[in-house]
């Protein structure tokens, strides 16, 4: 089962003379780890706020969990969004003000069908927390208390929290070294294995390849 669906997608920013992106085809299935490769400025995140209904597509086909993303309006993207992606941000992007636990709560504040999976929702953000190598003792504290491995965490399980089908990464492992980085995967991968969610990973460290069971190089995909 397909998960996503690109056909001759086209990006152009507003103002630009050329494309951004120009892809004729992805097939991403259930369940799949999928690294996307690119240089600096390649166009990677811009594909990954496509695959979010951050950004539409010029023309072309893009399909999300049989959604066609560009016949929804901005405000049912964003609910879309809300209930079948978790996102980890490359700066995590964790709130200072809440603690652990309400950090990695916050999806299901804003989409009851993840706060609906995820049942009582501080007990499930204690076990993924503990699972992705979180003392129970820091999940009460503030983010700002915690290491950069340990934002990281929580960041991971506030993506995971209530089984939403796709996460999607954003180079997160940048400023970590080797052994952290490879536990860090391995944590992921074995969480999302769990609830069966499909990981589109964005790096442009080719050391972390062998981790995954897809590689999309998009400069061997982008026709720009």
């Amino acid at each position: 089962m397909n998960v996503i669906t690109i056909k001759e997608l086209r990006f152009c920013w507003k103002g630009q003379a050329s494309d951004t992106l120009s892809i004729k085809q992805i097939s991403i299935t259930k369940g799949e780890h999928v690294l996307l490769c690119g240089e600096s400025g390649s166009g990677k995140t811009t594909l990954l706020n496509l695959l979010a209904g951050i950004l539409s597509p010029s023309s072309g086909e893009l399909n999300v969990l049989d959604q066609n993303l560009q016949a929804l309006k901005p405000s049912k993207r964003d609910r879309f969004r809300a209930d079948h992606m978790g996102i980890i941000f490359q700066q995590f992007n964790l709130l200072p003000y809440l603690s652990v636990v309400d950090n990695v709560t916050l999806p299901c504040q804003f989409s009851p069908l993840r706060a609906k999976k995820a049942g009582d929702d501080k007990q499930t953000a204690i076990r993924l927390l503990d699972h992705l190598g979180l003392d129970e003792a820091l999940c009460q504290g503030t983010v700002s208390e915690l290491s950069v491995g340990q934002q990281q965490r929580v960041a991971a399980a506030r993506a995971l929290i209530g089984q939403p089908e796709i996460i999607i990464a954003d180079e997160p492992t940048s400023s970590l070294d080797t052994n952290k980085r490879d536990h860090f995967l391995k944590l992921l991968f074995q969480e999302a294995n769990a609830q069966n969610s499909t990981i589109i990973f964005v790096s442009h460290d080719p050391a972390i390849s062998g981790h995954f069971s897809k590689i999309i190089e998009l400069a061997d995909i982008n026709r720009i």
